[in-house]
């Protein structure tokens, strides 16, 4: 049997008002909402850092990936 993972994923997409919002994976409702990607991306990255496992995926505008981010019990680390 495999574990389920207790990783935390926020997204950082568009909002319907030309702001920026963070959410958690499945959740209904954004956690926060700013009007700049810079805040949303700060706000992301410590929710993402508190967790005992998390990870942030920031998307551009155009709802593609932009990058993402993995803290803690990264299953992937890069070599070297």
């Amino acid at each position: 049997m495999t574990k389920k993972s207790d990783r935390r994923v926020y997204h950082v997409t568009p909002d319907q008002n030309k702001g920026w919002k963070v959410k958690r994976e499945g959740a209904a409702r954004a956690s926060d909402c700013f009007e700049n990607k810079g805040d949303a991306i700060q706000r992301g990255k410590e929710l993402a850092k508190s967790a005992s496992e998390g990870q942030i995926i920031i998307h551009r505008r155009d709802g593609r990936i932009q990058t993402e981010h993995t803290y803690k019990n990264d299953p992937f680390p890069p070599k070297g």
